[in-house]
């Protein structure tokens, strides 16, 4: 099933049927039984047009929290090491890759977070810019996986690279992250096959495309969220972005006008201008 959040009720899609269910969304997707709800919710309400989802808003309450991983990927940790070399930075991304404790980072507030078809900024303070395809995780108060949809975590690698203690400036500013288009919601884990595809258009041109699996993840999506879970309580349920394996080259960075599309099997493709 799918499900997405628009402005005027949540609408789940299970076998190219569309329901509308009026429910508070941080209420609805903080549920350890969320899959199991939603077949009973539909149950009892009538199916819709598809017009229905034509403007969804990012799938986050109010009161979430959008968290993030990195170098979980060993090209990540490749493309980490390269931006930071100059700084003498390098050691740190091929350390926290090999180490026991993962790298987890608040990414941003709901207010930061643009939905499907909507913009997506660079820092004006920035030379080297990219879009980080993600799988995120959406999970519950108590820490359970009921989702997956679709993050964008924007970054900007110049100021990253320079110091990695930049990392909060160059991923947390507004119109950082894009999350969407919907929930895909599963009673079991996606298949390790997958797969994650980035393409970027300029002038109707693509200039950048590349894909990957998810079991090139070094680490289980579980453990990402025991280690953000750890010492910080989420009473509405957080999103966690789990990692890019997909990193442009040195020579590529974002332009205005550029056209993101992240596509993950299960889910769907989000797609994102660059302001």
């Amino acid at each position: 099933m799918k499900l997405y959040k628009t402005k005027n009720c949540v609408v789940v899609e299970k076998e190219n049927k569309y329901y509308p269910i009026f429910r508070e969304w941080d209420i609805l997707i903080n549920n350890d039984n969320l899959y199991q709800e939603l077949e009973q919710l539909i149950q009892t309400s009538p199916s819709v047009d598809s017009s229905i989802i034509n403007e969804p808003l990012a799938p986050i309450g109010p009161h979430q929290e959008l968290w993030a991983c990195g170098v979980t990927y060993l090209r990540s940790k490749v493309g980490r090491q390269e931006e930071s070399k100059a700084s003498g930075g390098a050691d740190f991304y091929a350390k926290v890759y090999e180490a026991e404790r993962p790298e987890c980072f608040f990414k941003a507030t709901p207010n930061r977070v643009v939905g499907n078809n909507a913009f997506v900024r660079i820092r004006k303070d920035s030379t080297w810019d990219v879009p980080e395809p993600e799988l995120t995780l959406v999970v519950t108060s108590s820490g359970k996986i009921v989702g997956y949809t679709i993050g964008n975590d924007m970054s900007s690698r110049s100021i990253e690279g320079e110091n990695p203690l930049y990392l909060p400036q160059a991923k947390t500013y507004d119109g950082c992250a894009a999350l969407g288009p919907c929930v895909y919601v599963t009673n079991e884990a996606l298949p390790a096959s997958t797969n994650i595809s980035l393409q970027i258009e300029r002038n109707k041109q693509t200039v950048f495309e590349g894909s990957i699996a998810i079991d090139q993840m070094k680490r289980s999506a579980e453990d990402l969220v025991s280690f953000v879970y750890r010492e910080c309580s989420f009473p509405h349920g957080c999103l966690i972005m789990t990692g890019t394996g997909i990193v442009p080259g040195s020579d590529f960075t974002l332009q205005s006008g550029d056209e993101i599309s992240i596509s993950i099997d299960h889910i769907g493709t989000l797609k994102n201008t660059v302001a």
